[in-house]
This record gives C-alpha cells, sequence and structure tokens, in this order.
C-alpha cells in the first residue's frame, strides 16, 4: 500500500503534535511503509521513536520495539496510550508475571499496537511464541549499536534478534540508534538479517553546541579546571565522570561551593536514582554529576553544558553523551578535561573484559565432550564468567561450528574433532575485538589532541560530510596553535610524573 507524504504529516501533526518532522524522519517512514527494511542513524534528540510512532499507525497489525531502557519503555508507553489511546504495553523483568501474562493476553487480543520487550524476553521461547501469534507488522530494534561487538555498548542478548526476526516471519525491521560508525552499521545490518535495508545517517551536526578540551597533566590541574568552568558557566548542566568517586567527590565540592548539585551512578538504590534524576529534571539542582549510567532515555531541553571529567572509552559515547547538552537549540557548551592517563583506566577494564584462548579452549572442550549443554551449565563446568561464554559461542555460531537449539542449549554442527580444529578462528575473531577496543580509546585520544575543528572531526567519525572550520569550537576560534604546545608540555610532565 502506498501512502502519500501529506498523509504521513498528517499523523505527525494531528496526532503527536509535530509541528514538523526533522531531516530523514519522513524519509524512514515511507520506507517501512513501503515493507523495505531500516537503519536509522541519528544523534539523541533528533526524533528517532517518531520514526516508528508513525509508520505503526499506517500499519496494518501492532509493533513490537525491543528495547533494553526499562525506564523508556515506561515513557513510552504512558506517552503513547495518552497520544494515540492505539494501545502500548511494556513485559520487562520489572512487571509482576501476572501483570506480564495479562498484557500478552490483551495484545493477543487486539488491544495492543505498541508491545515493548527487553531482548531477554525474546530469549524465552513461550513469549517468542505468543509475539509470533500477533503477526506483528514492524519489529523496532532501539538502541541498536547494542548488537555489534565492535560497538560502545555492546549486550550479548541482542545477538538473538536476528533469530527472532525469522522466526517472526521476518516482519518489516527497524533498526535505531544514535551512535554508529560505518563498520557497526555493517555488522547492525548482518546480525539482524536486514534485506536490502535503507540507511539513513542523519542530524550529527548540532551546531548550537560549542565544543572545546582542557588540556591537563594531573589530577589536581584537571580538577581546579573543572571547578573553575562550573564556576562560570551557565546552569542547568551535567558533569560526566567513569568512576563513582568522582562523581560523589565533586558533587559534595561543589555544593561546598554553593552550588546545588546532586549525584547519579549505578551503586544508588533504584528509588535513590529516580531521586535524583527527579531533581535535576525538574531544576531543583543545577548540576549533576553522574556516571555514565545517567543520560539514557533523559531528554531535558534547557541543559546548557555537558562536561566530561573523565574521558569516555569511545568518540561514540563522547557524542551520545555531549547530544544532551542545547537539545532546545539554544547556546550550549560541551568541555572534555584531558589527561592522557585517563584512558589508561580504559585500557584496564577493556583488558579484564579479553577473552584468552583457554577460556575458548574450556567451552570448546566442555562442548566436545557433552551434548545440549546451556550457557549457564558451560558457566558452571568452566568457570568461565557467563558474559564471556556468550560472546565465545557467538563466535562459534558465526563460524557454523555450533548450533543453539531449544532452550538455548547448544550442540556442535558437526564433530567435536572439527570444533577443536576450528576454534582458532574463534580465538583470532577475540583478538581483533580487543584491537579494536584499543583502537576506539586511540580515536578518544586523537581527538582530544586535534588541533584542527573538532566539530569536523565528530562529523566525519559518524559519516557524515563537514566543512573545515565551524567557528564555534575552541581551536576554530584560535586555541589550536596555543593548544600544540600545551599538549606537548603535558605529554613531558605525565612522562616524568612517578609511575
Amino acid at each position: 500500500m502506498r501512502h502519500s507524504s501529506s498523509s504521513i504529516r498528517k499523523i505527525a501533526r494531528d496526532v503527536f503534535h509535530y509541528q514538523s518532522l526533522r531531516s530523514g524522519q519522513e524519509e524512514a517512514i515511507a520506507a517501512l511503509l513501503a515493507g523495505r527494511d531500516t537503519l536509522a542513524v541519528m544523534p539523541t534528540g533528533h526524533g528517532k521513536s517518531g520514526i516508528y510512532q508513525i509508520a505503526a499507525l499506517m500499519l496494518d497489525g501492532p509493533t513490537v520495539v525491543v528495547s533494553p531502557l526499562i525506564a523508556l519503555q515506561k515513557d513510552q508507553t504512558e506517552f503513547l496510550n495518552e497520544q494515540t489511546g492505539a494501545g502500548a504495553a511494556a513485559v520487562n523483568s520489572l512487571i509482576p508475571e501476572r501483570a506480564q501474562e495479562e498484557a500478552m493476553a490483551e495484545a493477543g487480543q487486539g488491544r495492543t499496537e505498541f508491545l515493548f520487550l527487553s531482548p531477554e524476553q525474546l530469549a524465552n521461547e513461550d513469549r517468542l511464541r505468543a509475539v509470533k501469534e500477533l503477526q506483528p507488522s514492524l519489529f523496532v530494534v532501539d538502541e541498536a549499536h547494542c548488537i555489534s561487538e565492535w560497538g560502545h555498548s555492546f549486550r550479548p542478548d541482542y545477538l538473538g534478534l536476528g533469530s527472532v526476526i525469522e522466526a517472526l516471519g521476518h516482519p518489516t525491521v527497524l533498526a535505531l540508534t544514535a551512535t554508529a560508525n560505518e563498520v557497526v552499521r555493517a555488522e547492525i545490518v548482518s546480525r539482524l538479517g536486514m534485506r536490502n535495508p535503507k540507511t539513513l545517517v542523519h542530524g550529527f551536526d548540532r551546531p548550537n553546541i560549542w565544543l572545546g578540551v582542557e588540556t591537563a597533566a594531573g589530577e589536581d590541574k584537571k580538577h581546579a579546571l573543572l571547578l573553575e568552568r562550573v564556576r562560570s558557566a551557565t546552569p542547568p548542566g551535567i558533569i560526566y565522570t567513569s568512576t563513582r568517586k568522582h562523581a560523589e567527590q565533586i558533587n559534595d565540592e561543589l555544593n561546598s561551593m554553593g552550588i546545588e548539585s546532586a549525584f547519579y551512578h549505578g551503586g544508588l538504590k533504584r528509588s535513590d536514582r529516580e531521586s535524583m534524576q527527579d531533581r535535576f529534571m525538574n531544576d531543583q539542582v543545577q548540576v549533576i554529576v553522574a556516571t555514565s549510567a545517567f543520560g539514557m532515555g533523559v531528554d531535558k531541553p534547557n541543559v546548557r553544558f555537558v562536561f566530561h571529567y573523565d574521558a569516555p572509552g569511545s568518540l561514540d559515547a563522547y557524542y551520545q553523551e555531549i547530544g544532551r547538552a542545547g537539545r532546545d537549540g539554544e547556546a550550549a557548551s560541551a568541555v572534555l578535561f584531558f589527561c592522557p592517563k585517563d584512558l589508561g583506566l580504559h585500557k584496564f577494564f577493556k583488558a579484564g573484559e579479553k577473552i584468552r584462548e583457554s577460556d575458548i579452549n574450556a567451552v570448546v572442550d566442555a562442548l566436545a565432550a557433552e551434548s545440549g549443554l546451556t550457557q549457564t551449565s558451560l558457566a558452571d563446568k568452566t568457570g568461565v564468567a557467563k558474559s564471556k561464554i556468550k560472546r565465545v559461542l557467538q563466535s562459534l555460531q558465526d563460524l557454523s561450528l555450533i548450533q543453539v537449539r531449544q532452550r538455548g542449549k547448544v550442540y556442535v554442527a558437526g564433530d567435536g574433532a572439527r570444533l577443536r580444529e576450528n576454534a582458532v578462528k574463534a580465538a583470532e575473531h577475540q583478538v581483533e575485538w580487543a584491537q579494536a577496543e584499543m583502537n576506539r580509546i586511540e580515536q578518544m585520544r586523537m581527538y582530544a589532541e586535534d588541533l584542527n575543528c573538532r566539530r569536523a572531526h565528530l562529523l566525519r567519525y559518524f559519516g557524515e560530510e563537514a566543512p573545515d572550520t565551524c567557528a564555534n569550537c575552541d581551536n576554530c576560534q584560535g586555541a589550536g596553535t596555543a593548544r600544540a604546545e600545551l599538549i606537548a608540555q603535558t605529554r613531558e610532565e605525565v612522562r616524568r610524573a612517578p609511575s
């Protein structure tokens, strides 16, 4: 069925009260309505959700939305029930089992247009069977970069979504992400089994955000630079740190300076996190100091600054986090406080995630000796962490060495000898993964030490064309030449500092 641009815009205006659609939105909706799988790479705040919201109301059959963010599922269901009246429900681990079954029953009765699920839900055979009976017309994968081993937020539970799509009869697929370079985009398409997909990359230029870097040789200097910036900055703002300790320390210091602030990290109770977030969203505090746990699904339009006290482990994560500034279109600033030593922490953590050849051999030996093992039983037998087991199994599955059947039971495809002979390829894959992770950290360093236009650096990283200068970053405003000497001086200070 063909749909005109005017009908798309009419629903956008009449149902969702959008005055206009942003670049790429209408093109993505039209592709979905034509039955074409679509990958939309658009930054936070660009309106990715609007794509499936509008398309769903123009397609026959329900829409399944896979999202790892339970809080965002709740927000979306409330919004859609209020705006559309078409019926929206979420099924996740925080909902009592009885309520989950009631939600699925209502969906089976045709009373639900939007069904939000976590990827873990679809790993359950009974749940998958129930979803299949709904005959969804649109299958949406939000935060699609989570499926990529080369992405900045890999989640093994996403790896089964390609099989889920095929089990559902391959409804039209929409993959959404705010950060995906060319390599990650290719892996999303491959792992989801997307057919002749329409790929749209739009909206990464946020010209209202001033970009800058403050370079320091050590923690004390970096700390002083941050406090100086915050003191003169226009609130509200977000300060990102890499550790919970830094978040709490900086929060205490800001409060002692008379700046009303709160802190947020994964170590807090859920109720405390919600309280901290609500205080910031309602302008009860000027600043929130947080780890990367804060921000997903948070849409506060008047954030005037996003400062990074510690460098993130990738440009993907950095861009996603600074995208929470200036969503109202007014001037905002994003400053990275950079100490070369900071990236050593990311390298340390990545080294801990590395899968050793001995881990792979242990898994392979267990599979060759016994059929029908699950991830849990493999972890028990081998002593290898379950998170690593998932990645090893995916590598073996990619090489067609194993099959994962009902209830997650793993069987060798062929014989144990062939599995052992080819396991070296899985080890090589993990070496490639580890190198890619180090390259991502190196990309972060290159951005921090770049003497040319920062906006051009970011846009080209994500595959968008960019002019050589922007007039709204520190380097384009003349800081580049002076920074060259500062960077050289900082490197020397770091080299001479006691380890």
